[in-house]
């Protein structure tokens, strides 16, 4: 066999891959911790180091399996910081006759891969990742013609391909979706269960990161991580969720508070997307322990969970590869304001963004509704930019790699494709907010106000969102209730509505 050199990206951390099931002295794999990863966009510190400390764990892991590793430190003498120089470096120093490397999940990978194997005058071959259960492609050929792609069929069809909670070719209920279960507000006196978490100690790598000036955001305790970083780690962390979170998790998905950061939620898609966990074992042990406990837990709390991973998740890579590059520059309602300040120093009067910020800055989490509903929403209402919130997403959560973050901006959470993915935008006033969390009460604004000082911001921008829009939304079927409701209001309370959002929209940054 000719001498080899397998490069494994930061998110292939993948043990069960085929690659690695048998020891090869004519193969060497390589990893690199470089500035072209760290500088795109201004990450968030726990980011950063969870993929560092992860990369570091596997390349150990291999050697102990006396697999050939070359390991370059953020650091390292030899390191140009650039994917395609440091690969050069080490084809020269090697000797290396033969390039492989896995498909990578986003697309500027994959084409500076592309374009390198091109370029070295060396044989080369790419490989599966052998992680998602639908094929790059696979959900653009099962839309074929379409111009909306409905996550629901999609899901479905999965479904039925995996044999998950079916019965033949129907689910084993009868129903497929349980979503209008999984929206309840957490109960005021309810105590949710403590989160597991890991107490290590990531200091060597930190300050690896701020020795070379990596500009970073958030915060971050390098002496308490916790994060899980390897393979059994994340385990751990699925075993939880599965035997002690599950059997609330629908229930309370979509809930917010103040008091508590992680509620039923898994905290496993950094685990996942990094590749440590696959999506098809982790749909599997769920579903293996719900069946020997359905008195326990019931179907609409495992249906929650197997939607996001095997609906959502499957379903937001196949739109990323249908339609990118274009995907990255739709902006579908032309929307242009700059992303204010507190976006990244949580200092707002408004409670909720307040509060999801903050929690994203100290934690690099945040749960899909706080996303969708809190930030998403208030940065659509208020016309932001999708470039600066793409920017945005994609730096502060742990779990943001762009084949993921931007289907879910750009498509779900702004609308700025037109309703590729969304049949309409995600917005509401301050009544959903109040309907799902904890907020309102304490907020400096009043849930109730449309007009005057310290009327909720959400209520006059929700309406003046239609208004502004009413060229490219009225006719949408799913908005209709909206627009018969401002066309009823008296003209008068409009125009102070309509003035009120103005007022807000001069002045995004004092909010």
């Amino acid at each position: 066999m000719k001498k080899t050199l397998r490069l494994i990206l930061g998110d292939q951390l993948n043990a069960q891959h085929s690659w690695f099931q048998k020891v090869d002295e004519n193969i060497i794999y390589v990893l690199f911790e470089m500035r072209q990863e760290t500088d795109y966009v201004n990450h968030h510190i726990q980011k950063v180091v969870a993929f560092f400390a992860s990369m570091e764990n596997f390349a150990k892991q291999l050697r102990e399996e006396n697999h050939q590793v070359i390991y370059w430190e953020l650091d390292a003498k030899k390191n140009k910081q650039s994917l395609v120089e440091n690969l050069k470096v080490v084809i020269d120093e090697n000797k290396i006759e033969h390039f492989e490397y896995q498909l990578p999940d986003e697309y500027r990978l994959d084409e500076q891969l592309k374009s390198f194997c091109k370029a070295i005058g060396i044989t080369s071959q790419v490989f599966d990742s052998e992680h998602f259960m639908s094929t790059r492609l696979e959900l653009r050929d099962f839309f074929e013609g379409k111009k909306t792609y409905l996550m629901e069929s999609f899901y479905r069809s999965m479904r039925r391909k995996y044999d998950l909670m079916m019965d033949g070719d129907q689910p084993v209920t009868g129903k497929w979706n349980y979503d209008k279960e999984n929206r309840k507000k957490i109960p005021k006196d309810h105590v949710p269960i403590e989160p597991l978490v890991f107490e290590k100690d990531v200091s060597e790598v930190h300050q690896r990161i701020i020795d070379a000036e990596v500009k970073t955001i958030g915060n971050i305790d390098p002496t308490n991580f916790i994060w899980a970083t390897t393979r059994e780690e994340s385990l751990q962390v699925l075993d939880f969720f599965i035997k002690k979170c599950l059997p609330l998790f629908g229930t309370y998905q979509d809930a917010m508070t103040p008091h508590y950061w992680s509620l039923y939620h898994s905290r496993i898609s950094f685990s996942m997307n990094v590749k440590m966990l696959s999506p098809l074992e982790v749909v599997k042990a769920a579903n293996a322990h719900w069946k020997k406990n359905q008195d326990q837990i019931t179907i609409a709390q495992i249906e929650g969970f197997v939607r996001q991973i095997i609906g959502w998740r499957e379903y937001m890579r196949g739109v990323y590869w249908a339609k990118m590059p274009e995907f990255s520059e739709l902006n579908y309602l032309e929307h242009n304001n700059k992303l204010p300040n507190y976006f990244w120093t949580g200092k707002t009067k408004m409670h909720c963004v307040r509060h999801s910020v903050q929690q994203s800055l100290d934690y690099a989490y945040a749960h899909h509704i706080q996303r969708l509903m809190v930030t998403g929403n208030f940065a659509l209402l208020a016309g932001i930019s999708p470039d600066e919130l793409d920017e945005w997403y994609l730096g502060i959560y742990i779990d943001a790699i762009e084949w993921v973050e931007i289907t879910n901006t750009r498509g779900m959470s702004q609308f700025a494709d037109g309703g590729i993915v969304g049949t309409k935008p995600y917005v509401s006033s301050a009544n959903y907010v109040d309907k799902m969390s904890h907020y309102c009460k304490t907020c400096f604004y009043n849930k109730k106000e449309k007009t005057g000082e310290r009327a909720c911001p959400f209520n006059s921008l929700y309406w003046d969102f239609y208004d502004r829009h009413r060229d490219k939304l009225e006719k949408n079927p799913r908005i209709g209730m909206a627009y018969r409701l401002w066309n009823k209001m008296d003209g008068e309370k409009r125009a102070d509505i309509l003035k009120q959002a103005e007022v807000y929209l001069n002045d995004l940054e004092n909010l």
